[in-house]
């Protein structure tokens, strides 16, 4: 079984945004040292709770000190980037870690709809138009952009028809490490990521900690997978999100801040740093929203070591993977430094302890 790790960046109350790129610099550096696999960062913006907005840019910190860990984005939502853009970024991670790149993909924003058509240049206007007025849908765009991002990385790169029948060859640089491009990874919670991850024989992930309906979604692309220049036979794991404590009691009790925080996304709460574990979030959690949450958590890994390992075993069985990966989600509780992320890395501790030594 091989472990890796998700990361939002979470920012709890008291903290700033340094703050919690410490925290998470101390996470993958003591993931790195414990044998996990990867380390992702995700991409969401406007999101009070949430750090992490621009993956690339933030690996190139958060991977410094580390030795062995892949490190990627989980990930860049594509339709929010020029292509271009994001094989340049890619390319350039990989000339500064090698072979360690992973370059995880997604089309959704990552955000509101009024934010995702700023992040493209459209302030003010909520949607994306053409010089006609026509609204423009960058996600319609998506698969040709994944294979444009994709060959901007290889040394063919892509060729751009110009006027007189002349051509334009066009690479991302610097250009990647021979032998060393990005792997790509292609994220979804549905079919439609599932089929065109087939399609285009990329290895694909499928998000469990937020969505459902992995089954289906892992079959669609098992048996529809193309081989191609990224492997004969596909290749996937899923995502899950993770309290790991000695004991059940403080497993629960430290889930609590972000069961509160998916269950206002959820129901349209309004949204802030995350609550500290304990009196701090029990005190503002409604009884509709602790219904919503424990509803929502019914797939969390929720537990002690040995609980924890028993769940993922089973998770990985049945979506017929050897690889899966957490979001510790870990509250902290109050007095704890607001530099580090004790909970989140006792969860890593934990699973390394009973998977990994």
């Amino acid at each position: 079984m091989e472990l890796s790790i998700l990361d939002l960046v979470p920012v709890r109350v008291g903290q700033t945004t340094s703050d919690a790129f410490a925290a998470s610099h101390e996470i993958v550096r003591r993931a790195d040292e414990l044998g996990f696999t990867r380390y992702w960062v995700a991409e969401h913006h406007n999101m009070p709770s949430i750090a992490s907005t621009m993956p690339g840019a933030e690996l190139m910190y958060l991977g410094q000190g580390t030795e062995r860990i892949r490190l990627g984005s989980g990930g860049v939502m594509l339709p929010n980037h020029a292509p271009l853009a994001v094989a340049e970024l890619f390319a350039l991670l990989s000339a500064v870690y090698g072979d360690r790149i992973d370059l995880g993909i997604g089309r959704a924003p990552g955000t509101d709809p009024v934010t995702s058509a700023a992040m493209r240049g459209h302030l003010g206007e909520g949607r994306m138009v053409d010089r006609n007025g026509q609204t423009i849908d960058p996600v319609e765009q998506f698969p040709q952009h994944v294979i444009d991002t994709l060959a901007l990385m290889t040394p063919e790169g892509v060729r751009i028809p110009l006027q007189g029948g002349r051509e334009h060859t066009l690479r991302a640089t610097p250009a990647p490490v021979p032998g060393a491009q990005p792997l790509p990874w292609l994220l979804g919670s549905s079919g439609y990521s599932a089929r065109l991850a087939a399609e285009l024989g990329m290895p694909y992930v499928f998000a469990n900690h937020f969505a459902a309906g992995a089954t289906t979604a892992m079959k669609i692309y098992r048996d529809n997978f193309t081989p191609g220049a990224y492997g004969d036979a596909p290749r996937s794991f899923v995502t899950v999100n993770a309290v790991v404590s000695p004991t059940e009691e403080e497993a629960r009790l430290r889930s609590e801040p972000f069961m509160l925080q998916m269950a206002r996304l959820r129901t349209g709460g309004q949204m802030g740093p995350l609550r500290l574990a304990g009196d701090d979030v029990r005190s503002v959690m409604t009884d509709q929203e602790r219904m919503v949450a424990e509803e929502l958590s019914k797939n969390w890994i929720v537990g002690d070591p040995q609980t924890a390992k028993a769940q993922i075993e089973e998770l990985a069985e049945r979506f017929d993977v050897d690889e899966v990966m957490i979001q510790p989600v870990a509250g902290a509780m109050e007095g704890e430094d607001l530099r580090q992320d004790a909970a989140r890395i006792q969860t890593l501790d934990l699973l390394a302890d009973v998977f990994l030594r």
